[in-house]
């Protein structure tokens, strides 16, 4: 293969999102409907905002073991063919940009024409999601976690946040500014499930702790609902009802030994995107300083102090300088972070609501618009393995 050839494997600009859709979201356990039903909703509402036939939809992306499977949504959808589906191994919401890419990659490879991508949970119907249940044979991770009565994320992910908070001298109120900066974007967006309930430094500080370093508004919600969005090639993308988001860039993965058992990962303070984030950087053809809106995915918000340095937007040393309210909320923030409110404010959709409000900013319909919108970021799942990322852009970043 030539050196040229090689050069020609990428995304950029190769597929656009036209059309985003979400149903109301809940908190977990409330929603009237089946999942199935809020999937169906979701990719309905994309469609629409497309102006585009359900029917002429032929794939279907998703992650995390999502249960609304494709050929079932191909039947009630009224497909009429299948041609691609595909599921992104990796617990919690590390796939949610990986399931974009993953949608995009079939588009260029020719698989597929018209790809929606989704993800839908009713946890009052199946359970809450990430609930150590009744087992009785663990294995991998589990096993050296369990037995010590390790057995949820905040437990797992303090650990590592405290190591690097006390690597680098991270303080508090570094995770305090992430908080605050989402709850903030939160109440002018009435999606939001915090909409109407605002957050602030004093009631950040006397919420009870849930594992140190994470208060409460520390660790993200639960909830109930589906969001989805509709790809289709960029020589498609003048066709249909809004200007369109072209994908820029797109990784998936984790460093080395980074999924190793029993907290043995070669960088263990870390979010994963060590070799992550410059893949991403190298297909978008851009860097830190042209993004100019971040939605990070806020599992924990210590995950997002350590994800936006892995991402070079400030060395770890300085996150107690770059992480302030002033600095993280739009429109005019050096960084404008989570302007829907992500998972901590606006609803827990496992990140994929994160997607769809960078496709909001890149349109210029955001209720938090950025003042530099044209080229945006997604962070799916730090500290999870395998890890991914998405940059959008708008056709003048072409």
């Amino acid at each position: 293969m030539t050196v040229q050839a090689r050069s020609e494997r990428t995304m950029r600009g190769r597929v656009a999102v036209v059309g985003i859709g979400e149903t109301t979201y809940y908190r977990h356990g409330a929603s009237p409907d089946p999942e199935f039903k809020l999937a169906l909703k979701a990719i309905l509402a994309a469609c629409a905002d497309a102006g585009i036939d359900p029917r002429d939809i032929d794939g279907f992306s998703s992650y995390s073991d999502d249960r609304s499977e494709a050929s079932r949504l191909a039947a009630a959808l009224g497909t009429r063919r299948l041609r691609t589906a595909t599921m992104q191994w990796g617990g919690g919401g590390g796939g949610c940009c990986a399931a974009v890419a993953n949608a995009a990659a079939a588009i260029v490879a020719g698989l597929a024409d018209c790809v929606v991508v989704f993800r839908s949970l009713a946890q009052g119907q199946y359970g809450r999601f990430g609930q150590a249940g009744a087992i009785e044979t663990i294995s991998g991770e589990k096993a050296y976690l369990m037995p010590y009565g390790v057995l949820a994320p905040p437990q797992r992910f303090a650990m590592r946040v405290q190591r690097y908070m006390h690597e680098h001298g991270v303080r508090q109120e570094a995770l305090r500014a992430v908080a605050l900066a989402s709850y903030h974007h939160a109440q002018a967006n009435p999606r939001a499930v915090m909409h109407g309930k605002p957050l602030d430094a004093d009631k950040y500080d006397t919420s009870r702790w849930i594992v140190e370093p994470f208060h409460l508004y520390d660790c993200c919600m639960e909830n109930d609902g589906a969001a989805a969005i509709v790809l289709v090639a960029e020589e498609r993308a003048g066709e249909f009802r809004h200007k369109p988001v072209y994908l820029l860039g797109a990784a998936v993965g984790s460093g080395h030994r980074a999924g190793a058992v029993a907290h043995n990962a070669t960088l263990y303070a870390g979010a994963s995107f060590d070799t992550v984030a410059p893949d991403l950087y190298r297909m978008a053809g851009v860097g830190p300083s042209d993004v100019g809106v971040v939605q990070c995915y806020e599992n924990f918000t210590g995950g997002v102090v350590m994800a936006l340095a892995e991402h070079g937007f400030f060395r770890p040393e300085e996150a107690n300088d770059f992480l302030t309210v002033e600095n993280l909320i739009a429109p005019s923030g050096r960084l404008p972070l989570n302007t829907s409110g992500g998972n901590l404010a606006e609803c827990y959709m496992h990140g994929f609501e994160l997607v769809l409000e960078a496709v909001r900013q890149v349109r210029g319909t955001s209720t938090c618009q950025a003042a530099r919108s044209d080229v945006a970021m997604v962070i799916g799942g730090p500290m999870v393995t395998p890890a991914s990322n998405l940059v959008l852009g708008s056709e003048a970043t072409l």
